[in-house]
């Protein structure tokens, strides 16, 4: 079977699970914990650690929040010390993206990579999981369409990206991390993005204004690519090509799910500042 076959039917099957969890609460934070834990086993392999301390992490972290937004949720409760709980995780996540980005554009060895492995693992990939269940959750009950329109505007974003930079991608974005990334597929990719953000906001959600789909496209596009990238620095550390191969064409599934795990704590962000 052709790659791009493989891809499209892959990207399908992945698509169709992910729609048909939404129908629930339950099955959407079942799937989320899933899909968690297998991007907890690839972040393992990437920064070549062992044992099961990273899943325990994970669970309690992801566990805690879920449970506590849906406690106070089914009690109309707005709890001060979970709410600071949220808040300080959010703080502490988008601080730490700073120095990742930072990352980028420095030369780290794996010794020092391995130094910030819990500290990466903590606030970049479990701490995204959780605002992935918080966003699909904002103001206190479960907003299905949010969190697909989220990832509406990715599947564009990426899938634009990707076929702009192949058709008239010349100029790189950033050789020395990605080289088959373009500046022309990156504005490829925003363009389009952005222009289905009036769709997201007509046929899926309307809870928010098109203005405020538009500047989530961009949070989207922008931030999405660098969490592409980050994730691309940390398996070019670990002279890795793929985190895994449980999606066929797309390769692990922290490399299908990078964007929305860098770009998930600024989404969030976003709308409680709105």
């Amino acid at each position: 079977m052709k790659e791009s076959y493989k891809r499209l039917i892959s990207g399908i099957i992945y698509t169709l699970i992910f729609i048909v969890s939404l129908e629930t609460y339950l099955s959407f934070t079942i799937l989320t914990f899933i899909f968690g834990i297998i991007c907890c086993y690839e972040f393992n392999k990437i920064s070549q650690q062992k044992g099961k301390s990273i899943y325990v992490f994970f669970s309690i972290i992801y566990l805690y929040f879920s449970y506590a937004e849906f406690y106070f949720n089914s009690l109309n409760d707005s709890n001060s010390f979970f709410n600071d709980s949220k808040d300080t995780l959010l703080i502490i996540s988008i601080f730490l993206s700073i120095f990742l980005m930072r990352d980028l554009f420095s030369s780290k060895n794996l010794s020092k990579f391995l130094i910030k492995k819990y500290l990466n693992f903590i606030f970049y990939l479990a701490s995204s999981f959780v605002f992935i269940y918080l966003i699909a959750n904002f103001d206190g009950k479960f907003n299905p369409s949010l969190i697909l329109g989220c990832f509406i505007l990715i599947w564009f974003n990426d899938s634009f990206a990707y076929f702009v930079g192949k058709k008239f991608g010349k100029q790189k974005l950033f050789y020395s991390i990605s080289p088959h990334k373009t500046v022309e597929g990156f504005l490829g990719g925003l363009f389009f993005c952005c222009l289905s953000a009036s769709l997201v906001s007509r046929f899926v959600n309307n809870t928010l204004s098109t203005s405020e789909w538009l500047m989530i496209a961009v949070i989207i596009s922008v931030f999405g690519t660098l969490g592409d990238l980050i994730e691309s620095k940390f398996k070019r550390v670990s002279n890795v090509k793929d985190s895994g191969r449980i999606i066929p064409g797309h390769g692990g599934m922290l490399d299908r799910l990078d964007s929305i795990i860098f770009a998930s704590p600024y989404i969030y962000l976003f709308l409680k500042l709105s």
